[in-house]
């Protein structure tokens, strides 16, 4: 753990969930290969999971990741998207004539993702003391869906997709907290990545860092997976430690 804890006053955790409590590298690389079956014998499937979260990202927040969504994909959610960019990575892997019942199930493998080791159990002590929110791109339906399966229990789901703007968009977290009934300062942002902090903190969130260091795999990771910036409260290794470090 680093970082001087800041938690005075804290009512409420706003939880990321892709790449902060779920291990989506892990859970495409094992799942997907039985998919696509004999096609995919030579495909390097850690590279393919990377291809494809890169792509649906920018699908969602555009290049660099600033918040401005691929015009092709108006009006879809994350599903949609996850979806639509597999015209785009599948080619690269020598997958495309990949038929569409093949597709679909691939894209739905995002909702049978697994969580990091630590999240259930740190997730669990958080609860007991603590409001837990998701804020997140990920849709409604696959916050549910995983959320039963590791499970999780959370006092309230917001998605972008109910907000009606994507982060990196100050209106997520001014309504993030308009929605918990709390002043920023009252709530904490969880998460794994500086560009969510950073503009959690612009309207007046704590913020916490989850430590990643595998979440694109074991090989270098991008620029989106940075080390923490020195300006977040608090920087741990697991929802475990956070639990520790908040008293939970």
């Amino acid at each position: 753990m680093t970082g001087a804890p800041k938690i005075d006053g804290v009512k409420a955790l706003a939880f990321d969930v892709g790449g902060t409590v779920l291990d989506w590298h892990t859970g495409i690389c094992a799942q997907a290969p039985g998919i696509v079956g004999p096609a995919g014998g030579d495909v390097d499937w850690p590279a393919f999971a990377n291809a494809w979260r890169m792509a649906q990202l920018r699908g969602m927040l555009g290049d660099e990741l600033k918040g401005e969504t691929d015009p092709r994909f108006a009006g879809l959610n994350i599903d949609g998207v996850t979806h639509g960019v597999l015209d785009d990575v599948l080619p690269q892997f020598g997958l495309g004539e990949l038929d569409g019942a093949a597709r679909d199930r691939l894209a739905r493998l995002w909702h049978d993702l697994p969580a990091w080791p630590d999240s259930a159990a740190g997730h669990a002590r958080l609860h007991a003391k603590y409001l837990m929110s998701t804020l997140t791109i990920l849709s409604i339906s696959l916050i549910m869906d995983v959320s039963r399966s590791v499970p999780f229990q959370w006092d309230c789901v917001i998605s972008c997709e109910m907000l009606g703007v994507y982060k990196m968009n100050p209106k997520v977290y001014q309504l993030g907290a308009k929605y918990l009934d709390l002043a920023p300062n009252q709530i904490m942002m969880v998460a794994a990545h500086n560009l969510d902090l950073m503009a959690a903190a612009g309207e007046g969130y704590r913020t916490a860092f989850i430590r990643r260091p595998t979440e694109w795999g074991e090989g270098p990771q991008p620029a989106v997976a940075a080390d923490p910036d020195p300006s977040i409260d608090v920087v741990v290794d697991g929802l475990d430690e956070l639990a520790d470090v908040m008293g939970a």
